[in-house]
């Protein structure tokens, strides 16, 4: 089914100038010493840095991805696995876990979050993926023990697994009435056979290997394994694109005159602009997105899929991120809340100090790996060790904008409880944490 771009042209055509203002329009390079302007200036300038370095690399595949989900995996092998009546050792074992692999942030998860959960994912395990996605990437988890310590980094690794579990089963619990009421049994669900899992599973590794290394984050050390995976990180996505196009023109009829269009002018920017990988990045993006639209069949339905949660979700995360960047400002920037508050309030190891920690670590924006230098500043002004695993726990896998889309997805108060249920957790786990090492 080709999309009706009579009706869609509207809507992508604000998002596309909103999101081409905020790319391009330096709003980092103002400056103001009255406050609430220069509230509205770090709104606009978190927005920009967000647009700059999130929609195309991060979202913009998420959305491709979620698409996926929506119309390639068959409905009855979510339910299996991840819905209500599933196993709740493997359901919650690969939920909690996802993030290893999943270099994202707590927004570029909520389209994969909104597929599972849409193609009949019990409550339970959709929130425990939801949390884990960004909670327990790698990079993070690595980068937070070598900056911050060994402790506070194998804290934050067994707790974002511990958190993901028991969050999940706690919303399983609390919804258990609603998730038995609304199942789907397995046999009334159509199944589709005409593709092998093998072929689905390779279509999906190649496409989150593209999220993965596009947005693979420099290391701190010159040499090693990371450090040469980073060095050839455009060398992988190149190749993973390649390997997506053959997949597209071998299983999904694709003409191969619009793959080799695309993949040669992709190229072609990439060898003369070398140090500027989103243009031929982004040219791929805008390649696979006129591929996949003019297309009758499954691909025209991947990319309605795609461009509907692309629809619900954008507007809310702008919405989202401009409130953030004006209430808390843009890391070593001050909002109309000042880091200085921040920093007296969370010295110590107080339940309030805590708390306030994870409320603050909630509603604020963290784009990946972030979490860590703004830790180390706030630790050295004073921040005390269970307040900093507490930011930790909450900041990457909530944000203002993140809570803004979940509610859409979910309504409100399930998002509430799951929210409640973070800051509570990550409370006590820094007050634990803090009376072993503070």
């Amino acid at each position: 089914m080709m999309v009706d771009w009579k009706k869609e042209w509207k809507p992508l055509a604000v998002i596309s100038a909103v999101f081409l203002a905020f790319f391009f329009i330096p709003f980092d390079q103002l400056e103001s010493t009255n406050l609430f302007l220069n509230a509205a200036i770090e709104s606009l300038a978190l927005t920009r840095e967000y647009a700059r370095e999130h929609v195309v690399m991060c979202l913009v595949p998420a959305f491709f991805i979620a698409g996926a989900i929506s119309v390639f995996i068959r409905r009855d092998s979510v339910i299996r696995y991840l819905g209500p009546k599933a196993n709740r050792y493997l359901a919650y074992g690969v939920a909690s876990v996802s993030g290893t692999i999943l270099a994202v942030c707590s927004c570029t998860i909520l389209p994969l979050f909104a597929g599972i959960y849409r193609m009949g994912a019990g409550i339970g395990p959709a929130t425990a993926f939801l949390y884990s996605g960004p909670a327990i990437n790698v990079l993070a988890i690595i980068l937070t023990a070598r900056v911050l310590g060994i402790e506070i980094g194998i804290a934050r690794a067994v707790g974002a697994v511990v958190f993901g579990i028991v969050i999940g089963l706690l919303m399983q619990f609390f919804y258990r009435k609603e998730e038995i009421d609304s199942a789907v049994p397995i046999a009334s669900v159509d199944t589709d056979d005409s593709r092998p899992l093998w072929k689905t599973a390779v279509y999906f590794a190649v496409m989150v290997g593209i999220l993965v290394f596009a947005n693979f984050a420099p290391t701190a050390e010159d040499s090693g394994f990371w450090h040469s995976v980073f060095i050839y990180k455009w060398l992988i996505t190149g190749l993973l694109s390649l390997g997506l196009g053959a997949i597209l023109i071998s299983w999904f009829s694709a003409k191969l005159w619009r793959i080799a269009l695309v993949a040669v002018i992709s190229a072609l920017l990439a060898i003369l602009f070398p140090g500027v990988p989103m243009l031929s990045y982004g040219v791929g993006i805008i390649g696979l997105s006129w591929i996949t639209s003019t297309d009758s069949g499954e691909s025209g339905e991947w990319f309605d899929a795609s461009w509907g949660f692309a629809k619900q979700i954008m507007p809310l995360l702008f919405y989202g991120v401009l409130i953030a960047g004006a209430l808390l400002g843009r890391p070593h920037h001050e909002g109309l809340i000042p880091s200085e508050w921040i920093s007296v309030l969370v010295g110590g190891n107080s339940v309030f100090s805590n708390f306030f920690a994870s409320i603050v670590g909630a509603f604020m924006y963290f784009a990946t790996l972030t979490e860590v230098p703004i830790l180390q500043g706030l630790i050295g002004n004073g921040m005390g060790k269970g307040p900093a695993l507490a930011l930790l726990l909450a900041g990457p896998a909530l944000s203002l904008p993140n809570m803004l889309v979940i509610k859409s997805v979910i309504g409100t108060q399930k998002t509430i409880v799951y929210v409640a249920l973070v800051v509570v957790m990550a409370t006590v786990s820094g007050i634990i944490y803090g009376a072993i090492y503070g």
